[in-house]
C-alpha cells in the first residue's frame, strides 16, 4: 500500500470520527436533557445547548483536521488548497459562533469570575 492511500484512509477515519462525535453528542445531550426533565433537575435547556455545542465544536475540529490531512498531504494543488482554505474559514467561523453561544464570550476573551464553570447547584428548602 502506498503512502498516499494510507494518508487518504487516515483522513477518512478522522472524518468518520468527527461525524461520530457530533452524532454521539446529539444523542447524549438529548438523553441528558430527557433524564434531567424527568428528574426535574434544572437547568435543562442551557445545559442541553452547552453539551450539544461542545459536541459540535469537537466534531468540527475533527472534520477540519480530516480535510487538512486529505487535501494537503494527498493532493496539494493550488485549487485543492484554495478549497481547503475556504472550508477551514467557514468551519472556523462556525466554531467561533458556537463558542460564543456555548460560553457567552469569544474564544480569545479570558473567562471572568462571573462565568459559570460548573453547573449551578439546585438548593432545596
Amino acid at each position: 500500500m502506498e503512502i498516499g492511500a494510507v494518508i487518504q484512509t487516515v483522513g477518512e477515519v478522522v472524518d468518520v470520527m468527527g461525524v461520530v462525535a457530533i452524532v454521539l453528542g446529539i444523542t447524549y445531550s438529548m438523553v441528558d436533557a430527557g433524564v434531567r426533565g424527568l428528574r426535574r433537575q434544572r437547568p435543562i435547556y442551557t445545559r442541553f445547548r452547552r453539551v450539544l455545542g461542545r459536541a459540535i465544536l469537537l466534531g468540527l475540529e475533527l472534520l477540519v483536521a480530516a480535510d487538512i490531512i486529505k487535501t494537503v498531504a494527498v493532493t496539494p494543488t493550488l485549487q485543492s488548497v484554495t478549497v481547503l482554505a475556504i472550508i477551514v474559514l467557514i468551519r472556523t467561523f462556525l466554531s467561533w459562533a458556537l463558542q460564543l453561544e456555548v460560553t457567552g464570550r469569544w474564544p480569545w476573551q479570558k473567562p471572568t469570575d462571573d462565568d459559570e464553570t460548573t453547573e449551578p447547584v439546585e438548593r432545596t428548602a
